[in-house]
């Protein structure tokens, strides 16, 4: 019980520190070029993983015996994390936890065909579930629709594969801080090549938002390792969706934003469905044909003479 505990204190902890990050993306995302902070803070996380290394308890390098699966998460984060840099630039805060409740989503459909996992139909009704509630940000009709929305949609995609693949190489290895490093190294080294032709001079408050945000990155990161040992994924995946309060929060707070009434919808369909597709992904078969029968029964006992 109090392993289970501390693993959810450090889940709510993760999902401070991750809309953190966020935040400052948000931040610097009005002022310059996606390479400027993903290549600087793709360094310092780089750094962080090397330090953490030398750690008695670590010191296991940073081989990974799935090379081909790991330039495929590489790829997906890269992309994955440039996507979500011009959706915080064109979207309220807000607006783009939408997109990030689908995420636990569209991994219980990538499941099948990647890890060779049975997609339960319960998942293509919770994908329907959560594409209804991010049509609740589009009252007026898809005439609403921004080049944020595809950015923030790309992001979802690109950021599940990675994550399916992160569980992919789970499998095999599991050697967390190779898993942190290379998607770095990868951002650090392609946002490199772009740098010098979006180079602006950042003063030191900045550099220090870009130094946050990788400081923040690199445990929150970590943190959600440490309690998915600690607790089962059902009952992660419900505490993470209290990133959507602290976004809420944060774009008060920092932004002037305030949701309207139908982002507030559109993030209670996805929530729920996506808490749908857990309970179903963990009940067994058993307990759900007793759960969906049981009314069934009632129902003839009352008319029974």
């Amino acid at each position: 019980m109090r392993a289970a505990a501390f693993g959810a204190g450090l889940v709510v902890l993760y999902t401070a520190l991750i809309s953190s990050a966020d935040a400052i993306t948000k931040l610097i995302a009005g002022g310059y070029a996606a390479p400027q902070l993903f290549c600087l803070s793709g360094l310092f996380v780089v750094t962080l993983s090397a330090l953490a290394d030398r750690h008695p308890s670590q010191r296991r390098g940073f081989h990974s015996s799935c090379p081909r699966a790991m330039a495929l998460r590489c790829g997906a984060t890269v992309l994955a994390a440039v996507s979500f840099f011009y959706a915080f630039r064109y979207l309220p805060f807000a607006e783009v936890f939408l997109f990030i409740g689908l995420m636990p989503i569209l991994a219980g459909l990538m499941s099948g065909p990647i890890l060779g996992e049975h997609v339960r139909p319960a998942a293509w009704a919770a994908l329907i579930a959560g594409f209804i509630g991010v049509m609740c940000l589009f009252p007026t009709g898809l005439g609403a629709v921004t080049i944020g929305h595809g950015f923030a949609m790309a992001a979802a995609l690109f950021g599940t594969f990675s994550m399916i693949m992160a569980r992919y190489i789970g499998r095999y290895e599991d050697n967390s801080l190779a898993q942190v490093f290379y998607p770095n190294l990868a951002i650090f080294v392609t946002m490199g090549v772009a740098l010098p032709f979006v180079w602006k001079p950042m003063p030191v408050t900045d550099l220090g938002l870009v130094a946050a945000y990788a400081a923040f990155l690199f445990g929150a990161r970590w943190l959600l390792v440490v309690a998915l040992r600690l607790l089962a994924a059902y009952a992660v995946t419900p505490l993470m969706n209290l990133q959507f309060v602290w976004m809420v929060v944060l774009g008060a707070v920092i932004f002037g934003e305030y949701p309207a009434s139908g982002t507030y919808l559109g993030v209670a369909i996805v929530i729920g469905s996506g808490l749908f597709l857990v309970w179903d992904q963990f009940t067994p078969d058993t307990a759900r044909g007793r759960f969906s029968a049981a009314p069934w029964r009632q129902s003839r006992f009352k008319t029974d003479p």
